[in-house]
């Protein structure tokens, strides 16, 4: 098979990040092939969002059966793009879940959205099921002696509802998607400024073990090629308004330089349209025509809809 789904370009790559604390990742970091991560307990485990297909949960869920102490399951999502919560309700009605304050009503807003994009994926049965347990700014989790540090990130970064996980003795930080490794950020849903300044604030909290929502486990060196390159979005952005062009206009002339490896490369597209709405005094995220931008992102790449190996 190819780019239609298949499992087998993007096996789960599983690593013992501290006792007990665990990435499950993928190496090939695009879109939908996203991260999760299980910390364990003696009476369960936390799991740190779900994956955006059936199977993929189900392998997760594998996992985390194997290494939790017992039954307990409680489930924080990240942030409410489908690829890091359809999965939630195959941990069953008895697993708590978390996330921020705004998340439900974005998750119920969107919905499958996610699945019409890339009709071919074996989505399999996913599903909207959101938070039950909410907070607005900091909440804090034991699972058994550790502590777990949930910290919103806004008013808008990658969206407007985002969460990471810190493990403040262990020093892991789980980042949702404020951080890609090896793939391109994306602000379509939140602000480019807001990452920024999001990302300053993970540096500062002294991480030396980084889990993305995507790509590769990475270090504390992906906060500044995060911030390089939206540094190089803003760059781009002025010199699109200034020369009369578009963003795919200049997204079309930029040279990538530096980040010309990274997965997703069409996503400059999105970030470009959030950088000019924001120079045009948008607020943080707010709503912009996500389809249209996405058929850009297909223009992007000569007309050829972009990977997804989910």
């Amino acid at each position: 098979m190819t780019a239609t789904g298949s499992p087998r370009l993007a096996e789960p790559v599983v690593r013992e990040v501290a006792d007990g604390v665990f990435a499950y990742t993928h190496g090939h970091g695009g879109w939908c092939v996203s991260n999760a991560g299980v910390v364990a307990g003696p009476d369960g485990a936390l799991v740190i969002d779900t994956l955006a297909t059936e199977d993929r949960t189900r392998g997760l869920i594998e996992h985390v059966d194997r290494v939790a102490g017992g039954p307990a399951r409680t489930v924080v999502n990240t942030h409410h793009h489908g690829d890091h919560n359809f999965g939630n309700h195959l941990f069953g009605p008895a697993a708590v879940l978390v996330g921020h304050d705004r998340i439900r009503a974005e998750m119920i807003e969107t919905g499958l959205a996610l699945t019409q994009l890339w009709p071919q994926v074996r989505w399999g049965d996913v599903r909207v099921t959101p938070p039950t347990v909410t907070f607005s700014d900091r909440l804090t989790l034991h699972v058994g002696e550790r502590r777990v540090e949930l910290i919103h990130l806004g008013p808008a970064a990658h969206t407007t509802n985002d969460v990471v996980a810190w493990l403040p003795a262990e020093k892991v930080l789980f980042a949702g998607d404020l951080v890609m490794s090896g793939a391109a950020p994306f602000c379509l849903f939140g602000s480019v400024e807001g990452t920024v300044a999001a990302v300053r604030t993970l540096g500062e909290l002294g991480a030396e073990t980084v889990v993305a929502g995507h790509g590769p486990v990475t270090g504390p060196e992906i906060f500044d090629h995060t911030t390089r390159y939206l540094e190089w979005i803003g760059r781009l952005a002025l010199d699109g308004r200034a020369l009369g062009l578009t963003p795919l206009g200049i997204a079309l002339e930029a040279d990538p330089g530096e980040f010309a490896d990274l997965v997703d490369a069409e996503r400059v597209v999105g970030n470009l349209h959030r950088a000019y709405a924001e120079a045009d005094g948008a607020a943080p995220g707010a709503p912009l025509d996500v389809l249209a931008i996405f058929e850009e992102m297909v223009g992007y790449n000569d007309g050829r809809v972009p990977t997804c190996l989910a």
